[in-house]
């Protein structure tokens, strides 16, 4: 790899000299930390040339940091390449000798999971891992209502009295201290599989956490679906030397890695290293629809071609989650895990009801907490705080993403509940660490418990300390008032229309898998004409435009929400037949057994 990292110091030069778009926003080139332009040209062109592409797909290669070198291994990333020791993490071995124990001697095994989609993927890797070693473990979800996040004594001590010997906790109880010293461990041992932040580690057999303080490993990318499957290959190799396999088939771990990408993508982990080798190779998996429950949820989300991480994390994700955020538990988990064909279809069915009445709720509480938080930032907040009684506990985490990409701030939104207390969850934008911030808020004596990584957090606090909690959150991420509310656009290419043709796009969708820390290119098509405008879809809410270039060549545009997006008036309003810039995505459909190139729509200016 080169030096050659993402700009976040000198201001790149404007694109099509757009100062102003329709939305307020500046089109500004991406350009490496160096700014070294010769350097970026120089190593696009290689990289062009070397990967048989079009010189503006070699610029969006080159200025991810990928040199000529590396464009191989960027391109087709292989796990072989980059998966790590697993003994570089801290505990790993320990973990893996008492798994493999346990595994030989058929103790009786729980995992204990989050009711998120990390935590449903983390705890269906394990019991399938361990059902192909011969053993049957108990899984328990937690009831987000009843019993809340993470661990509980009550809980624990369920397991415990079921003869349970080894409990494994999956993408929770980094932070559960007090809760494992209350749990008599005489007879049972405790291991922890997390990758969120935590100063120390609790008192239990062994805390594997890439994300622990003492983790010298440098995985802390990865979430709790990639810690899993790391330990499964530690355990794996701790079998192996006991001479395990000479009478029990060794398991295909790779046919796990569906798993492990949908809990990275969802958990909106970094799509760079191994990760992005992790799902690159997961979603090849997970496009053979062997895994039942997947499969019927993919039918009935729509998903009708290949998957990618854009299904993963919009039609998947939103459903498994939908049974932890409205309801049951634990129905994620049933799904992931589910053999049997009508049963999955069951659960698929039932999940996707669950989802639309997540999406009504969450549309009342949205609109609700947009003015507050509109109220809050203009009056200079950094950050927005935000509680109220009547909203959904299991929602507040949309709404905090929804109003931070609003308004590029960082987000809490929490439901007051009966008690008293106010429990919550927020959402951060790039280069801020609210984890941390929610850990040292902890420290201070303002909330009651709080954890999280980087980009997302949870917490509880009583609601008589909000305001103090308020004035420390802004203090401690003082710097998030300097982030602009309208966020410049990153462009990477400039395109005509009869250049945005079906390779291209096919061209950078070599670059996939998209997602946080590989964002989907953004091209700039110079100087188009819209010749027709319609309103489509269920609610007559996304614009279908067809483009003409100079020459006279033409291509189909869309746009979703275009009630709701200020630039809307201008693309309608295309009979002045002044041309334009279009700021957007060019993709691939196929209709009919033809395939064509289609453009989406981010943002436009007039030429």
């Amino acid at each position: 790899m080169s030096n050659l990292t993402e700009n976040t110091s000198i201001e790149a030069p404007l694109v099509l000299n757009v100062q102003q778009s329709f939305s307020g926003r500046r089109w500004l080139w991406r350009m490496p930390s160096s700014y070294d332009s010769t350097t970026l040209d120089r190593h696009a062109q290689h990289i062009a040339q070397k990967a048989s592409l079009y010189d503006i797909v070699g610029r969006m290669i080159a200025v991810r940091g990928v040199s000529p070198q590396s464009v191989e291994h960027f391109l087709d990333p292989k796990l072989k390449n980059l998966l790590p020791n697993p003994s570089s993490l801290k505990d790993m071995n320990k973990a893996a000798d008492r798994i493999a124990t346990a595994i030989i001697n058929h103790e009786k095994i729980a995992i204990f999971g989050d009711y998120d989609v990390d935590g449903g993927c983390s705890s269906a890797i394990l019991k399938q891992f361990f059902n192909s070693l011969g053993n049957q473990p108990i899984t328990y979800i937690p009831d987000r209502f009843k019993e809340g996040y993470g661990p509980n004594t009550k809980a624990l001590q369920s397991l415990i009295d079921q003869d349970v010997t080894l409990i494994i906790c999956v993408d929770c109880g980094a932070a559960s201290h007090t809760v494992f010293d209350e749990t008599n461990q005489e007879n049972t041992d405790i291991i922890v599989l997390d990758h969120h932040k935590c100063e120390s580690a609790p008192n239990i057999f062994a805390t594997v956490n890439p994300n622990r303080l003492d983790c010298t490993s440098g995985l802390g990318y990865l979430c709790a679906g990639g810690v899993s499957f790391i330990t499964a290959i530690a355990v794996n190799r701790a079998l192996q030397q006991q001479n395990y396999f000479e009478n029990y088939p060794k398991p295909d771990l790779l046919q796990l890695l569906d798993l492990v990408a949908l809990s990275t993508i969802c958990d909106v982990m970094p799509l760079t290293g191994l990760n992005r080798a992790l799902v690159t190779q997961g979603l090849k998996i997970l496009a053979k629809r062997e895994r039942i429950g997947l499969a019927a949820l993919l039918e009935v989300s729509g998903v009708q071609k290949t998957p990618d991480a854009f299904s993963c994390g919009f039609a998947l994700g939103p459903r498994i989650n939908a049974g932890g955020r409205i309801s049951e538990s634990d129905l994620g988990l049933k799904l992931l895990s589910c053999s049997n064909p009508i049963e999955a279809h069951q659960l698929a069915e039932r999940l996707d009801t669950i989802n639309k009445q997540r999406q009504n709720v969450e549309q009342g509480m949205l609109q609700q907490a947009t003015d507050l938080a509109i109220e809050q930032h203009e009056k200079g907040a950094p950050v927005i705080l935000l509680h109220h009684a009547d909203w959904h506990p299991g929602i507040v985490g949309i709404v905090a993403g929804r109003i931070k990409e609003q308004l590029n701030r960082p987000t809490l939104i929490g439901a007051e509940l009966s008690d008293g207390t106010v429990k919550g969850s927020g959402r951060s934008i790039t280069g801020l660490d609210l984890g941390a911030a929610i850990i040292a808020a902890r420290q201070a004596g303002l909330l009651l418990s709080g954890g999280g990584h980087a980009m997302a957090a949870g917490y509880s606090y009583q609601k008589d300390k909000a305001e103090e909690l308020h004035q420390f959150l802004n203090q401690y991420l003082a710097e998030a008032s300097e982030h602009p509310t309208v966020v410049d656009l990153e462009i990477e290419g400039i395109s005509t229309v009869s250049g945005a043709s079906v390779e291209l796009a096919k061209q950078i969708e070599r670059l996939t898998p998209f997602g946080n820390g590989n964002d989907e290119p953004l091209i700039a098509l110079s100087h188009v004409h819209i010749i027709r405008s319609d309103r489509i879809g269920k609610d007559n809410n996304t614009l279908r435009l067809t483009l003409q270039g100079e020459n006279g060549s033409s291509i189909k545009a869309l746009m979703f929400k275009a009630d709701q997006n200020p630039i809307t008036p201008y693309l309608e309003d295309y009979n002045n037949r002044r041309p334009m810039h279009l700021a957007g995505w060019l993709r691939t459909n196929s209709w009919n057994g033809r395939e064509n190139a289609d453009f989406f729509i981010k943002d436009a200016a007039f030429a």
